[in-house]
């Protein structure tokens, strides 16, 4: 590949916002106002449309009922465009200038549902600020409460359904949901159970419903960056593919604070518990991700990210086999599931390894990594190429001295985990991963509000939607493998129709 064919090849990248490419660290100034020129060449010649097109929102209003309000129901309304008071007036001037910029969706919360009282009722308060103010400027207005989500998934008041649950109500909600002919968002992991990934697929397909599981990288510009580059085969045969999660904190290890005054009296427990009938626990029901019971560890609630992206830039789908070790190393909180894992996914037929490593106790920042013979890409909050020494296809670039074996190509600039609003070790983890902001039509854009908007088109248009039920049940599929690995010490099989 001479360097013509090269650039034409990139000519199918997009520019979006902010972005800019570059061939070289290393580049003298005569071939930089090569490159810049090419650069607007590039951005003249593509039709930039976004997945926030204001025009979308002027179609009739939606109603939509969330049933979960912890810290992803939260976040996830928030997304949408409700906050409660208080918490507008809490936010930082670059967080309150981001959540009021944020396009309105023209949806309307008719209904919460919550098993905590108090955070059933903090939900309702969220979804009456219609306009976005802070104390000052609120205004009061009635929004329906359901104690049991089969009430809320069955009003005739609601559109669509945005569940925010502990994991084993997932699958439950999303059936009942989907039989009621309602829309569905869904966070991960999809299910709880093996089985439940087969209903939860069969529920959606029969119905035909909007499906959307909730994987907000699928909207960072970075990964879909990075799918183009792969998708053009400017990498080679990919043969490996590193990626991670590492995080230090008790909150970053789902110790989540549990408040003094919740009990027996404002947690409804029985309608918790799904199959299983024990006496009430606080933290069970407050740290739910620690319990086998409730939760889908690290596969579910983590792994599932990391799948997810390689998935959408590879479209490699289910893994042959799995295997999964690991531990309780660190954090002796009585949790049963681990801490530190690693699960090695593999593709015989495609000729490549998925290696996920985990560890929830040290920060140290460890991008995610695709591998080719030609080249290879490294993930952060840049996207960077390395050229392989050998390379056949860049072999003209390295003999011209353009570009530098393994030294990193600058592909993209972005600032999503630059923004001023991200404080916390947890929140600057996820917006490394292209899970809290990315840059879109140049301005700081919230990864979960694009990807709800891109649900919402689905519905509205029947456009199509980028982590429906197919990437769902693959994904699905794998979190399964990957759990059942580990809880059985064995190599777990795809043979195509089913997990053996």
């Amino acid at each position: 590949m001479n360097r013509r064919d090269l650039l034409k090849g990139l000519a199918g990248l997009p520019i979006l916002g902010t972005y800019a490419y570059f061939f070289s660290r290393k580049v003298i100034n005569e071939k930089r106002t090569e490159l810049n020129n090419f650069q607007k060449f590039i951005s003249s010649k593509i039709n930039i449309s976004g997945t926030t097109d204001k025009a979308i929102f002027t179609d009739k209003k939606l109603r939509v009922g969330v049933v979960g309000y912890g810290i992803r129901g939260k976040y996830l309304m928030k997304s949408m465009g409700f906050m409660t008071p208080e918490e507008v007036d809490q936010l930082s001037d670059k967080a309150r200038k981001v959540f009021l910029e944020q396009p309105d969706l023209n949806v309307e919360i008719t209904g919460v549902c919550d098993l905590y009282q108090p955070r059933l009722e903090e939900a309702a308060r969220a979804a009456a600020n219609i306009e976005r103010k802070g104390i000052s400027g609120f205004s009061e207005r009635p929004v329906k409460m359901y104690r049991h989500y089969r009430d809320l998934v069955t009003s005739p008041d609601v559109d669509a359904v945005v569940i925010a649950t502990s994991d084993h109500w997932h699958a439950p909600i999303t059936i009942e949901a989907a039989n009621a002919g309602k829309h569905v968002y869904c966070e991960k992991a999809l299910t709880h159970s093996l089985e439940d990934v087969y209903k939860v697929r069969d529920a959606v397909k029969t119905n035909r419903v909007v499906f959307q599981l909730g994987h907000q990288n699928r909207q960072a510009e970075n990964n879909v960056i990075a799918a183009k580059v792969i998708q053009a085969g400017l990498l080679g045969n990919i043969n490996l593919v590193e990626t991670t999660t590492n995080r230090n904190s008790p909150n970053g290890a789902w110790v989540y604070h549990i408040p003094e005054e919740a009990g027996p009296h404002n947690v409804d427990w029985k309608n918790f518990l799904r199959d299983t009938n024990i006496p009430f626990n606080k933290e069970h029901f407050f740290r739910w991700r620690l319990f086998w019971d409730y939760g889908t560890g690290l596969n579910g609630d983590l792994m599932t990210h990391e799948f997810d992206s390689i998935n959408q830039m590879l479209r490699m789908g289910i893994p042959e086999i799995v295997t999964t070790t690991g531990g309780i190393y660190h954090w002796k909180d009585k949790r049963e599931v681990p801490d530190v894992q690693q699960t090695v996914m593999e593709y015989p037929s495609r000729h490549f390894s998925l290696i996920y490593s985990a560890s929830l106790a040290s920060s140290i920042f460890r991008p995610k990594k695709v591998m080719g013979n030609e080249a290879a890409l490294e993930f952060g909050s840049t996207l960077n190429l390395f050229v392989e020494p050998s390379s056949k296809i860049y072999k003209d670039y390295i003999k011209n001295k353009d570009v530098i074996p393994n030294q990193p190509v600058v592909i993209t600039n972005d600032y999503q985990a630059q923004i001023d609003a991200i404080s916390s070790a947890t929140e600057k983890y996820f917006a490394s991963r292209g899970l809290l902001y990315t840059s879109h039509d140049g301005k700081i854009v919230d990864t979960t509000h694009l990807h709800i908007a891109e649900w919402l088109n689905g519905i509205r248009r029947g456009t199509p939607v980028s982590c429906g039920i197919d990437e769902a049940f693959e994904e699905g599929i794998t979190a399964m493998m990957a759990t059942i690995a580990y809880r059985e010490g064995r190599v777990v099989r795809w043979d195509g129709k089913k997990v053996i």
